[in-house]
């Protein structure tokens, strides 16, 4: 874990030009999605376990060495944290990575996994890019430039979320009942499902990309580590939704999330914490 260096709001006025470290974090995204899926789904895969009991495969690890490698060659003064080899540099300026987001997914050869990479300026994400090359779909997203993905032929689609504004007629989805029972919410959440129209599980970074693009108007999660989170902040707010952490933060390292279409954020607050 890293500290923020700096606790801001999001949400406040920016006015640099982040053009170029979005086009290089596009060209990491190459580069990660062709570490990754050179070894996706394959037989002889090589696979460990990790202090914390959760795996890492041969491709974790050449995906981030990949994106450390373009980053030490076109931006050596940006620090970074990733998730396989921990922090170096400054953290004014600081690359977050996640080399595969759902390797739990990519070990058994299920193609819902992602690659997490975000340039957070001061403690604030302000550049994100999630990239799903086994199902050819990439999100992505900077300060000021709006959000965006690429998954059909006719280019590159602006995003935008929902305009729905009742929690009667909101779908949601969660990470997994068990991970809300750890945090004794189990409760909340079966309240929740009575409350909206629609609950699934999608899990990991999938929902919150549907929610960017208007098809969901909840997500939220916990136990999520700081680069789990910082690609998805500038995606969703650059759409017109809302992120925070479950008491309304502006956080990546509280351990939970919770993103909304912003019309329904303090709504679902209050139905988080029964109030």
């Amino acid at each position: 874990m890293t500290p923020e260096p700096l606790v801001r709001s999001w949400n406040e006025p920016f006015t640099d030009d982040l053009t170029s470290d979005l086009e290089l974090a596009l060209r990491i995204a190459d580069a990660a999605d062709a570490a990754t899926m050179s070894r996706f789904d394959a037989a002889d895969l090589s696979v460990e376990t990790k202090a914390d009991a959760s795996p890492v495969t041969e491709a974790d690890l050449a995906a981030e060495r990949a994106i450390r490698e373009l980053l030490a060659s076109e931006r050596p003064a940006d620090g970074v944290f990733g998730e396989e080899y921990g922090t170096s540099g400054d953290a004014s300026r600081q690359w977050i990575i996640d080399p595969i987001d759902g390797t739990a997914n990519y070990l058994k050869g299920i193609p819902m996994w992602t690659t997490l990479i975000a340039l957070a300026i001061d403690g604030v994400p302000r550049v994100g890019v999630a990239s799903q090359p086994a199902l050819g779909r990439r999100w992505w997203a900077a300060t000021g430039l709006g959000a965006w993905t690429d998954g059909d032929s006719a280019g590159p689609r602006r995003l935008q979320v929902s305009n729905v504004s009742t929690v009667a007629e909101s779908s949601i989805s969660f990470q997994s009942i068990s991970q809300w029972d750890e945090v004794g919410r189990a409760d909340t959440l079966v309240r929740m499902s009575r409350a909206v129209w629609r609950d699934r599980g999608y899990g990991d970074t999938w929902p919150y990309m549907l929610l960017a693009e208007g098809r969901l108007e909840f997500v939220a999660e916990f136990g999520v580590k700081e680069y789990d989170i910082a690609a998805l902040v500038p995606i969703i707010t650059e759409a017109g939704g809302r992120f925070t952490d479950i008491d309304g933060n502006d956080s990546l390292s509280s351990r939970s999330s919770l993103a909304t279409n912003g019309l329904l954020h303090h709504a679902f607050l209050d139905l988080v914490h029964d109030r």
